[in-house]
């Protein structure tokens, strides 16, 4: 698997483990795009948005692709190039899948919230030679974050662009077609790639515990065995059928995020119909309930919590439709879980991440009290142990770092020396997080190690947002951690130590500076607090444990420390 990045493969004895038990194939998400494509043709495709719905098939978005990718390779795009996209739940998103894949591009999906800050360094780390984007979506000027930066991103050449209404194209230091142009430049892609199941095929950008996003390459076995883990679990559940069973599943995960993208590839396996929406908006779902029947499949906590609370929700017309959950991508109050209770929605949880999609999960079938309060036990073809800090393993139920490893285990980070920390010479990943298996094999996750908070499923970097506010005048230090949020789980809470004679300043300060400095909206913290010092370790390290212990407890709790809030 030779690639610009230094990947990691199992060793011989497991991968042979992966081929005999059928996780692992020659298959390529070329060949299987492609040919999905075709025998999907006729399920439904619908984006439900303000802005820019679609109505149609897979059919037609198939078509899309395979015309972008034929105007990407008259533009010397080959397989084995990396093309990047950020696009809102778009039809044209679907349709850079549905066409890159088969091209055998390397897809680099960008989230559509990202600011300049964070597109110019995934695509100068990708190296992406393409790039297909909107004008503009909500807050966002996509074009204007591109220009200005050309200079930094050498291997870029290409730039297909969405606009909201045809017509001028921006001009850039580039090659720039506008989205219709690009359909109508060469011929439709006629047939897939050949390309080698072990390379990669996809990038997904995450934030973790560096300041900018992370690369995970994903080769074509890995992702592929992700699709069929799931397969196999879900065969496992022996829970009757819901009473009502739902035309479609409306996917609000972005495309660009591991869920989203493998919502959108869900129809190629089964002819099943794609539902998307754009941005999360309760009454649009609601309505599309009731009239369309479409069902909430999942998602993080928040999705459910804005459907029951809605003035139009109706428990007659709406439950039926919210009947089985799972939940995912942020923690899960216990509150959250009794409520659903309560109504009669029967929930699962799953844990995963970018780098290991489907690690734990459970099903319906499963008992209340382990589907409603644990993340579930380990997936097919996974593996799972707890250590110590010294690397032991520990007993069921005694808490330590959560290590994993599978057939969809990622294959590395774009940087090598991010991969060396992360995998160990066995092959186990370290998550980052703490938690522990139950007598039953059941994990609950109890802390996470890694320095992020999870604000309704988007990841975001305490380090990278600790960067930008010690740049404002008179910070000191300052500490980003997560505070519990009854909506989206978690949201940011900035803790700053003023130096002496500082003044503080207000939450719309901490905004206007992020804004200027370009950090995505949702990245911003939704609090702050200042302390005359931190709580530290014997070394000097700030305790954030202590912290986000104190901002659990609430106002009520005492700290060996002043503590103020803004």
């Amino acid at each position: 698997m030779e690639t610009r990045w230094d990947l990691r493969r199992p060793s011989a004895a497991l991968a042979a483990h992966y081929r005999a038990r059928g996780w692992w194939t020659d298959d390529t998400l070329s060949d299987l795009a492609y040919g999905g494509i075709l025998a999907a043709a006729s399920s439904s495709c619908r984006v439900r948005s303000r802005v820019h719905p679609f109505t149609g098939t897979v059919g037609d978005a198939g078509d899309m692709g395979r015309r972008l990718a034929g105007a990407l390779a008259r533009q010397g795009i080959v397989a084995g190039d990396v093309v990047a996209f950020q696009l809102p739940n778009w039809v044209e998103a679907v349709a850079c899948v549905y066409g890159l894949l088969p091209l055998g591009a390397v897809l680099v999906p960008i989230v559509h919230i990202y600011g300049p800050k964070e597109v110019v360094h995934i695509l100068r780390q990708s190296g992406a030679r393409a790039l297909i984007t909107a004008d503009r979506f909500g807050r966002q000027d996509y074009v204007a974050n591109l220009e200005g930066h050309l200079s930094d991103l050498p291997d870029l050449e290409v730039v297909v662009v969405v606009p909201a209404e045809e017509g001028a194209v921006p001009e850039l230091a580039t090659t720039v077609l506008s989205w219709s142009q690009a359909l109508d430049l060469g011929d439709p892609l006629d047939r897939p790639a050949a390309v080698d199941p072990d390379s990669p095929a996809i990038i997904g950008y995450t934030s973790g515990t560096t300041a900018a996003p992370k690369g995970v390459v994903h080769t074509h076995r890995t992702f592929l065995a992700d699709q069929r883990t799931w397969s196999t679990f879900l065969a496992q559940d022996s829970s009757p059928p819901p009473d009502v069973m739902p035309k479609s599943f409306l996917t609000a995960s972005p495309v660009a995020h591991i869920t989203g993208l493998s919502s959108v590839l869900h129809p190629l396996f089964r002819a099943a119909p794609l539902d998307l929406i754009d941005a999360w908006d309760p009454a649009v779902v609601l309505a599309a309930m009731a009239r369309d029947g479409v069902a909430l499949g999942g998602g993080p906590p928040f999705f459910l919590l804005s459907l029951l609370d809605h003035p139009d929700f109706d428990p007659e017309i709406h439950l039926p439709y919210m009947a089985r959950l799972t939940m995912g991508g942020a923690p899960v109050p216990a509150e959250v879980a009794r409520r659903a209770i309560r109504l009669g929605i029967s929930i699962t949880r799953a844990y995963g991440s970018t780098e290991h999609p489907s690690t734990t999960a459970s099903l319906h079938s499963d008992p209340p009290e382990k589907r409603n309060f644990t993340d579930g036990r380990v997936m097919s073809g996974s593996e799972i142990e707890i250590r110590d800090s010294d690397g032991r393993c520990v007993p069921n139920g005694e808490p330590g770092g959560i290590h994993t490893r599978g057939p969809e285990l990622f294959a590395g980070y774009t940087d090598a020396s991010l991969t060396a920390e992360a995998i160990d010479t066995e092959g186990w990943y370290d998550t980052g997080d703490t938690g522990f298996l139950d007598q039953e094999g059941y994990l609950t996750i109890t802390d996470r190690k890694k320095d992020i908070i999870i604000r309704g499923g988007e990841n975001i970097s305490a380090a990278e947002v600790e960067e930008l506010l010690s740049r404002i005048a008179g910070v000191g230090e300052v500490a980003v951690v997560s505070a519990p949020d009854a909506r989206y789980g978690e949201r940011g809470a900035a803790i700053v130590r003023l130096l002496p004679d500082a003044r503080r300043f207000d939450l719309d300060a901490v905004r206007a500076h992020l804004e200027q400095s370009g950090l995505a909206r949702q990245k911003w913290p939704e609090e702050v607090r200042f302390v005359a010092d931190f709580p530290r370790t014997a070394s000097g390290k700030i305790q954030k444990n202590v912290l986000r212990s104190w901002l659990r407890a609430g106002d009520g709790a005492t700290l060996p420390f002043e503590l103020g809030e803004c």
